[in-house]
């Protein structure tokens, strides 16, 4: 049986290089398998680190020639976060209502980008968040959206604009719905194949 921990203080937690590596490729491993073969790859953990037996949240986002293909996450985890890598990367692929299926034939024109996700913090200011380093997590009722860190980098939106756009785009509210929403900050651990060599 598998031994998880509850995910430590950011301060603590922090995925070396090899970790970085092991979950790409575990990522790769698990598109290949599932779209080429339709099974679930189970890969050995023995050699594992203990950040990547750690429950938290992640995203996976999918690009071919720099286009999005399809992005899908959790923002909290309470499954192992390599386990979390291997669903997200099948639901990016597969499940993403934005986008048809990925074929197996896209496969090696896929890049893989990860994204894991530290704790959630309530914030009262919106003046806490830091653009390019905090992602946002806007809730109102049964309505929410997120924007990760890097949307704001890749975007050059202002603050009013990326709150504006996350509260109307994705939580489904207006563009100030945000002012009367819960927001929640987080940073996140972003690396892609493109970035670490695998």
């Amino acid at each position: 049986m598998e031994t998880t921990r509850e995910i430590p203080e950011k301060n603590d937690f922090e995925l070396s290089v090899s970790d970085r590596i092991t979950l790409l490729k575990l990522a790769r491993k698990t598109l290949e398998e599932k779209i080429r073969h339709g099974k679930m790859f189970v890969p050995d953990t023995s050699s594992f680190s203990e950040n990547l037996k750690t429950d938290c949240g992640a995203f996976v986002s999918l690009h071919v020639y720099g286009k999005l293909r399809g992005c899908i996450g959790r923002m909290t985890g309470d499954i192992p976060l390599y386990r979390m890598i291997q669903e997200m990367a099948v639901s990016s692929a597969i499940h993403d209502p934005r986008f048809n299926p990925v074929q197996s034939d896209e496969l090696a024109n896929v890049d893989i980008e990860l994204s894991v996700l530290s704790p959630l913090k309530k914030i009262s200011d919106v003046s806490e968040i830091q653009l390019g380093k905090h992602g946002i997590l806007i809730i109102k009722g049964h309505n929410s959206g997120v924007f990760l860190p890097q949307v704001a980098t890749e975007t050059n939106w202002n603050l009013d604009e990326f709150l504006g756009h996350c509260s109307h785009d994705k939580a489904g509210l207006d563009w100030f719905g945000w002012k009367t929403a819960d927001i929640f900050i987080f940073t996140a651990d972003v690396f892609g194949e493109k970035e670490v060599s695998v």
